[in-house]
């Protein structure tokens, strides 16, 4: 199917998975692309309902939501991959903020999908560690991204320890409520001259 509006077109594949940006804050930040297609598709794979309905209900979009998190993603993807298949649907996976998939629920689902040979379609958008990497005045010609460091110190620790080694920039996200425990460790294993920048709430709502 393809929707017009205006002089831009989305032609939008059945069947076809495809994984959606959503804003890390600002509702604003959304492509038109995605707003366009979250309108159009079939389902919504969403982590939570509630979440996704406040930025559905600022576009007036009343596409069918279904729930995909960490706790069912292994048994739900094989349904819905099947259901992909069988009703030649385009389903969308988002995050609640964010790129699905980076410190996010999805990998299984895609693996299924391209397992199947389904389309799996990139609509990008914001990422929290691309956006602060570019603020953050560090390095940024190479870089790694290393998600959530353990939440228990001896094992964030040994994390940390695994790491000292490397020369390029490190991306982590951690919970505020763990902003200064991690930072006191990184300088008992990175020493007090490696420079780090902490960033948060990088798009205001």
């Amino acid at each position: 199917a393809t929707v017009s509006s205006g002089q831009i077109s989305l032609s939008i594949e059945r069947p076809a998975l495809y994984i959606v940006a959503a804003p890390i804050g600002n509702l604003a930040d959304i492509s038109y692309r995605a707003v366009k297609l979250l309108a159009q598709v079939d389902l919504l794979l969403v982590e939570d309902k509630r979440v996704t309905q406040r930025l559905l209900q600022h576009y007036s979009i009343t596409t069918r939501l279904a729930a995909i998190h960490e706790h069912n993603e292994a048994d739900f993807s094989a349904d819905i991959i099947s259901r992909i298949v069988s009703e030649r649907l385009a389903v969308a996976l988002l995050s609640d903020a964010g790129t699905p998939l980076i410190a996010d629920p999805g990998f299984r689902l895609v693996r299924s999908a391209h397992a199947e040979k389904i389309p799996v379609l990139s609509v990008p958008g914001p990422c929290a560690a691309i956006a602060a990497l570019s603020i953050a005045g560090l390095p940024s010609d190479r870089f790694v991204f290393e998600g959530f460091l353990p939440a228990r110190k001896a094992a964030r620790l040994r994390c940390l320890k695994f790491l000292n080694v490397e020369h390029r920039t490190l991306i982590f996200f951690e919970a505020p409520h763990r902003i200064l425990a991690t930072l006191e460790d990184m300088i008992s294993v990175f020493g007090n001259e490696r420079e780090v920048a902490v960033a948060r709430e990088i798009t205001k709502l």
